[in-house]
């Protein structure tokens, strides 16, 4: 099983991924590429450093994301959670489907920071 985080604004992936209201998180079986669960986890305040840990406490292995700063992908990797980033702007649904199949194509990082 792996754990996703996805940042979302109004449903669809925030390009900015501190800045996000809240994340969905999708448990899924990488083997069988099924989602078996689906919840909502509201973002702390934005402070720079906060997001890896309070990702990585709730046992996330895995973020995708439509940008983020070269920081925060470093501590997330110091903390063993992958990120993918470049995303389209699509639900968590879709693009954790695309991921599991092998077919999301992502671009260029949306953060310039």
């Amino acid at each position: 099983m792996i754990k996703i985080a996805i940042p979302v604004h109004d449903g669809m992936l925030n390009t900015h991924f501190g800045h996000c209201e809240k994340f969905v998180i999708i448990d899924a079986d990488e083997t069988s590429k099924t989602i078996s669960q689906t919840s909502e986890l509201e973002a702390p305040p934005h402070e720079p450093g906060l997001l890896p840990k309070f990702l990585g406490e709730r046992g996330i292995n895995l973020i995708i994301a439509g940008g983020m700063g070269g920081r925060a992908q470093s501590l997330f990797a110091e903390r063993n959670i992958k990120v993918i980033y470049g995303a389209p702007c699509d639900t968590p649904e879709n693009l954790v489907k695309s991921f599991l199949d092998g077919k999301l194509v992502t671009g260029v990082n949306a953060c310039d920071h």
